[in-house]
């Protein structure tokens, strides 16, 4: 007899291909009357091809490296690097438009280049971070909406940042680590089911999984100083390769100390690959929001030794007492990972611009607006975290069942399952 399979989770058939299928035809209506590529700007060979090596450094970061980071669990790897890319190519399409709409305004048409699709999967990057804390217990339904609104109001607060306090939109894209963190911890507030407190028998690793995670932290590793230098204007001389050595000697030391942390929070002494695979990139996350900061080698240094020592304490003791003290089951440490360092980054900015600034007037004028801007970041991304947390408690989208979380076979076919009659 044939194999007859399990059938497919009603969310997937009745939800989710009516909603991409809805989405992606929307999408290509706008591009065919709204989206061209831009023509107008006039760049030789030589500049494309450098810029085209840095987007695809970039694309490599959105899709290889955080798609096997998120396969550290070991019945999720299907979802975590799957469900990873559809959130991104959906997440990208739409950040292009949103990220058009002035040029579209004044000129009727959304221009698209290199440095638009960059800028597109950095926002997109936002979400795949919030994606961290609520990985292996929300459907592709709950993540395609989470990306739809997410990147909505982080945009929305480069908006804010870029008008009112005039803030230079490098340093308003690079709080993409402390929206995306601080988004992700509301969602999984919103969304806390009581029984999370046990730690559950699918959520672990092995070594098969932990080898595929490390594998996907170090393709971040490799090209986060693309990632930090990417935008950066090359017009001033040196400001670029300043970027790209800050953000090495800032990964290098991060590992370093996060492998030294690990082994003295270990009893028996011994190195943790979670703690390795997410903290040695706390260095680069934070000298990423510090970067217009960051002039000198010892700096960067600096802050990514006392980066990966935050992240590390943090995965170490923060998680479970985020769980008891506030009910957030935060699955891969976001806060830890992303949302610790780039809080440090930010302290980092303002205190090393107060140490170069001769005026005190200018510095404390500084101070407020850096102040400011780390407030309404917070505020935006816990408020739209708040909006989508509540939408996505309506039952019309089928949440699975606590007993179905960190689980791929409710949402993939494995041929090994089938049932023979």
């Amino acid at each position: 007899m044939a194999p007859q399979h399990a059938p497919s989770a009603p969310s997937l058939r009745s939800r989710l291909a009516p909603l991409l299928f809805l989405l992606q035809t929307g999408f290509i209506i706008i591009y065919a009357f709204f989206v061209e590529v831009d023509s107008n700007v006039k760049v030789d060979v030589e500049t494309f091809s450098d810029f085209y090596a840095e987007f695809q450094d970039v694309n490599v970061m959105v899709i290889l490296g955080f798609g096997f980071l998120c396969t550290f669990l070991v019945r999720y790897g299907f979802s975590g690097s799957g469900f990873n890319l559809l959130v991104a190519v959906m997440a990208t399409q739409w950040a292009i438009i949103l990220n058009g709409i002035e040029s579209w305004y004044y000129g009727g048409k959304i221009r698209i280049n290199l440095r638009s699709l960059v800028v597109a999967e950095m926002c997109t990057a936002s979400v795949l971070i919030s994606m961290g804390t609520m990985l292996g217990k929300t459907n592709p339904v709950h993540l395609i909406i989470i990306a739809l609104l997410e990147v909505s109001g982080f945009i929305v607060n480069e908006w804010v940042l870029q008008t009112l306090l005039k803030v230079r939109p490098l340093d308003t894209i690079m709080l993409l680590h402390v929206f995306g963190a601080f988004f992700g911890l509301m969602l999984t507030w919103i969304l806390y089911r009581k029984g999370s407190e046990q730690r559950l028998e699918k959520e672990k690793f092995d070594k098969k999984t932990g080898l595929f995670s490390m594998l996907g932290s170090v393709f971040l590793w490799m090209f986060w100083p693309t990632f930090n230098s990417v935008l950066v204007d090359d017009r001033t001389p040196g400001r670029k390769l300043g970027a790209v050595c800050s953000t090495y000697l800032a990964l290098a030391v991060s590992a370093v100390t996060a492998a030294a942390v690990s082994l003295l929070s270990h009893p028996k002494g011994k190195l943790n690959l979670i703690h390795m695979q997410s903290c040695i990139l706390a260095g680069g996350v934070a000298v990423g929001v510090s970067m217009s900061a960051v002039h000198q080698p010892w700096e960067a240094m600096t802050i990514g030794f006392s980066a990966a020592i935050l992240s590390t304490i943090g995965f170490q003791y923060l998680k479970i007492h985020m769980l008891l003290a506030f009910q957030c089951h935060d699955t891969c440490s976001t806060l830890s990972t992303h949302g610790l360092p780039g809080l440090l980054g930010w302290l980092s900015h303002l205190l090393l611009q107060i140490k170069d600034s001769d005026d005190h007037t200018t510095a404390i004028r500084f101070a407020v607006f850096h102040i400011c801007t780390l407030l309404i970041t917070i505020t935006i991304s816990l408020s739209t975290g708040f909006v989508t947390g509540l939408l996505l408690k309506w039952n019309f989208w089928r949440p699975p069942q606590s007993k179905k979380w960190f689980d791929d076979q409710a949402f993939w076919e494995f041929p090994h399952n089938a049932v023979c009659k």
